[in-house]
């Protein structure tokens, strides 16, 4: 199985051989994920899965368990033989916190080291928040979640932010925020957290793509594409295993592909984007635009188109065609493009999409890209619905824990 996007997410290793370091680092970041993705394994079953002897499994275990990372947790029956012991992540070990941040508010998710979540909390809801305004509904709902769960704070590995645009490396070695979209001035993402706790963030469309890399329908894929259907469109590209970033880190920015020549305006400034036709305020301006009724501009209302569609109401009926044709088009090229194994849909848009339309939407791919590659993919939904944006943030904290040694932390 290919590494996973918490693993890499802490900052891939270079081209140099690898050292007895690199590789005990490897070992223990593969030992502890095997763990918590099992939720309960044994001491032969990881030598069997990484192929490592018994003595260094054992080694690694030890380790884990003396970080407090690790439990032994109860026995089983063995074959004539003593009992097995079971290995278990321990659950207050680490604390991790997830953020998806948006335009209109923040929900942040804390978990614990088994990565069930613990805690949620959302601020916002507004339509057109600033971005100070956002800045103080994270620093508002981290303060909650804080006052709720004093003993977990003690033990937090850090926050991870799901962002609404680009996100890169400065030459200082900070992270800067470039959400041109939005209107928001460029911001490093230090000063979007208030709180002192170390701070990871990516694009929120990568860090949907990390959470399905980790345990979800794009886990153990090679070759595919982790589409975020949202107010914003967005993309995840994985290439052998791994989530692409590009040269600074804007590989994936899909939702702003020109698709028509000149055509409508995107909120970027420019004009013809994917975003101004699969965007969720372009699917329901199309659908006022010609005479459709509704309330709202959130989950509902295109709840509200799909139900229309399929009461047969012809507005609704020609509404949802030229989206799914669109989104047919958009997504027939980059499958020409990336040849995937597999496509999933996720966001609040997108989820909807597959709840209603999916078979419709797999047929317009497929006629849209050339046969060979049209006839190799398969479409899924993600698996972990809407809070998978704040799940995948979390996996970088995770990722930092895996690759890192308590003893070796400073924080």
């Amino acid at each position: 199985m290919t590494e996973s996007a918490a693993s890499t997410s802490a900052g891939a290793a270079g081209s140099a051989p690898a050292t007895v370091s690199d590789v005990r680092q490897r070992n223990r970041r593969q030992a502890l994920r095997s763990i918590i993705l099992s939720g309960q394994t044994s001491r032969a079953a990881l030598a069997q899965e990484s192929g490592l002897s018994i003595a260094s499994v054992t080694n690694l275990a030890t380790e884990l368990i003396a970080e407090g990372l690790v439990i032994e947790a109860g026995s089983v029956a063995s074959r004539g033989g003593r009992p097995v012991t079971l290995l278990a992540p321990n659950p207050a070990g680490a604390y991790l916190l997830g953020a998806d941040v948006g335009e209109r508010g923040v929900a942040v998710e804390l978990f614990d080291l088994s990565m069930t979540r613990v805690d949620r909390e959302f601020r916002g809801g507004r339509e057109g928040e600033s971005l100070d305004t956002i800045i103080q509904d994270l620093h508002e709902a981290l303060d909650a979640l804080r006052i709720r769960n004093p003993d977990a704070w003690k033990n937090l590995t850090g926050i991870g932010l799901g962002l609404p645009g680009i996100v890169e490396w400065s030459e200082d070695g900070h992270q800067v925020l470039y959400a041109q979209s939005l209107g928001w001035p460029a911001i490093a993402v230090t000063e979007l957290v208030s709180h002192d706790i170390p701070i990871f963030a990516e694009n929120g469309a990568k860090t949907l793509t990390m959470a399905e890399l980790w345990d979800g329908a794009a886990r153990g894929v090679d070759e595919a594409l982790v589409v975020l259907l949202g107010r914003g469109v967005g993309l995840g590209i994985v290439s052998d295993g791994q989530l692409a970033h590009g040269l600074m880190s804007s590989a994936g920015e899909w939702g702003h592909l020109k698709i028509v020549r000149n055509g409508r305006t995107c909120r970027c400034g420019g004009r013809g984007c994917v975003e101004a036709y699969l965007g969720a305020d372009a699917i329901l301006d199309s659908w006022r635009e010609a005479g459709g009724s509704f309330e709202g501009s959130g989950w509902r209302a295109i709840g509200d188109l799909f139900d229309a569609e399929k009461a047969g109401d012809p507005i609704a009926v020609a509404v949802v065609e030229e989206l799914v044709n669109t989104l047919g088009s958009a997504l027939g090229g980059l499958v020409n493009l990336t040849n995937p194994q597999r496509v999933v849909i996720g966001g609040w848009v997108g989820l909807r999409l597959m709840e209603s339309v999916a078979g419709r939407v797999e047929a317009a791919i497929r006629a849209e890209a050339l046969r060979r590659p049209g006839g190799q993919f398969e479409l899924v939904a993600c698996r972990f619905g809407g809070d998978t944006v704040a799940l995948g943030a979390a996996m970088m904290p995770l990722g930092a824990l895996m690759n890192e040694p308590r003893g070796n932390r400073s924080t």
